[in-house]
């Protein structure tokens, strides 16, 4: 049974100051080349887009957006209009601080059979006043040695760990920068270009499924 973590299992952020500008129009044209990876990895395909409204200087507004993107792709001239025109009424100064892409992916399973699962992999481009960046995050437990219960998988990790791990180098060489990893969480952390090993005790590893959905 695949499971699902709360927090992810593992993140990898991309620095892109000096690559890109910041602003939205940025941040859909990275996140465009990056879901083209993701997707030719079959792990994201795109459709749809979520983001928040901000102001400088005062935050986050309790304001979120939500675009379907299936009738027009990342890389329309369109978009960045079709996403400032759901702006919420009465804070013209609001801007879209980062995005967040949404869509399915595919994983496979112990014999080889293939299966869908919506936000498989997560990709959020963010942009302020500090710079620009990418991250790429994981919350199943298909990536890792163990799954979620402790229970060894080498063949789960086999068929998709070095998937994810494929379409991380190439996300550098279309970057032009190169991943970091991000900060662990009680559901794992990233090293290099996947998961870390857990701690192995009694041929088991480290049962997390008080805590984990799915």
């Amino acid at each position: 049974m695949l499971m699902c973590a709360p927090k992810e299992s593992g993140s990898w952020t991309w620095d892109l100051d000096d690559v890109a500008e910041p602003g939205l129009e940025s941040m859909l044209e990275i996140a465009g080349r990056m879901s083209a990876v993701l997707e030719a990895h079959a792990l994201l395909a795109p459709d749809s887009l979520e983001w928040d409204w901000s102001i400088a200087g005062k935050g986050v507004l309790n304001v979120s957006c939500r675009m379907s993107i299936r009738a027009r792709p990342l890389g329309d001239p369109a978009l960045p209009d079709r996403l400032r025109a759901c702006r919420p009424t009465g804070n013209p100064q609001a801007d879209i601080g980062g995005i967040l892409v949404l869509g399915s992916g595919a994983w496979f399973d112990a014999n080889g059979v293939r299966h869908g699962e919506y936000r498989l992999v997560e990709l959020l481009v963010t942009s302020n006043e500090l710079g620009i960046w990418a991250e790429v995050s994981v919350f199943h437990d298909v990536w890792g040695q163990c799954d979620f219960r402790g229970d060894p998988q080498p063949m789960i990790h086999a068929n998709n760990a070095p998937r994810l791990a494929s379409a991380l180098r190439e996300l550098d060489r279309v970057l032009g920068a190169t991943a970091e990893p991000g900060e662990p969480t009680f559901y794992g952390r990233a090293e290099g270009y996947g998961l870390a090993a857990p701690d192995i005790i009694d041929g088991l590893g480290p049962d997390l499924t008080n805590a984990t959905r799915g």
